[in-house]
C-alpha cells in the first residue's frame, strides 16, 4: 500500500483520483493548490504524486522541476495529469521530470494501471544501486566493492544508500542526520563525520568518490574520482 498525493484544483477530478487510489488499496490525500501540497510535503513525503499541469497558484511543470532539484524528492515518482493533449505538452511534462503522463478525461482503471506500473518500476529501480566499483543490494542489505562483500554497520549502510540514491547531488548534513539517524536525533554532527570517515575506509579506493562539501554536507562524485 502506497501513500499517494493528488494535486488538482478541479474538485470533481480530485474526487475521482482519490476514489481510484483508495479503491485500489492505497492511502490518498488531495490538495487544490501547490501551496497546500508543499506544506504537507514538509510533514510527510508520499510514495507518488499525481500532479495537475494547470494549478491556480503555480504551474505544474514548475512544481515537477522543484521536486527534481531537491535531494529529498529527486526520485519521487510523478504522474502528470492534464487536459492538454498536444505532444509538445507531454514532452514538456516528461522533460520537467514526470515519470508518466495521463490526459483528461481518463478512466479509473487506466489511472490505477498507470500508478501501479510507475510504483512497480520505482521499487525495482530502488532495489539495486551501483556506481563505479560499488554495488548495493537493498533486498539482501549487502554491499560489494569490486564483487567483494563489504561489511558495513547499519548507519554506514544507510549513509551509503542515501548518497548513492542522490549521486551527483549534495546532500546536506541536516538531511543526512534526519534520514539516517532520525528526525529526533540530538547528537553532535561530529558523529556523522566519524561515520563518513569509517565508510570511506571500508570502501577502500572507492571511498574517494564520497566528497565533502565544506559547511554544507556530502555527495557521491559521479565523475569517477576513484
Amino acid at each position: 500500500m502506497a501513500l499517494i498525493y493528488a494535486v488538482e484544483d478541479d474538485k470533481n477530478i480530485l474526487e475521482i483520483e482519490l476514489f481510484a487510489m483508495k479503491s485500489s488499496g492505497h492511502q490518498a490525500e488531495g490538495f487544490g493548490n501547490a501551496r497546500d501540497f508543499y506544506r504537507r510535503m514538509e510533514e510527510k513525503l508520499p510514495d507518488l504524486v499525481l500532479l495537475d499541469l494547470m494549478l491556480p497558484d503555480e504551474d505544474g511543470l514548475a512544481v515537477a522541476a522543484k521536486l527534481r532539484r531537491s535531494p529529498e524528492t529527486r526520485r519521487l515518482p510523478v504522474i502528470m495529469v492534464t487536459a492538454r493533449t498536444a505532444e509538445i505538452d507531454k514532452v514538456k511534462g516528461l522533460d520537467a521530470g514526470a515519470d508518466d503522463y495521463i490526459a483528461k478525461p481518463f478512466g479509473v482503471m487506466e489511472l490505477i494501471a498507470r500508478v501501479k506500473a510507475v510504483l512497480r518500476r520505482t521499487v525495482e529501480e530502488d532495489r539495486f544501486l551501483s556506481l563505479g566499483d560499488v554495488f548495493l543490494d537493498d533486498e539482501k542489505h549487502t554491499v560489494y566493492v569490486r564483487d567483494v562483500p563489504c561489511s558495513l554497520t547499519f548507519k554506514e549502510y544507510g549513509l551509503l544508500k542515501l548518497l548513492l540514491r542522490n549521486a551527483g547531488i549534495v546532500v546536506t548534513r541536516e538531511i543526512i542526520l534526519e534520514r539516517v539517524w532520525g528526525i529526533d536525533f540530538e547528537g553532535e554532527s561530529r558523529t556523522l563525520d566519524m561515520h563518513i570517515r569509517t565508510l570511506r575506509q571500508k570502501l577502500g579506493e572507492a571511498g574517494n568518490m564520497i566528497r565533502t562539501v565544506r559547511n554544507v554536507g556530502y555527495m557521491i562524485d559521479t565523475e569517477g574520482n576513484v
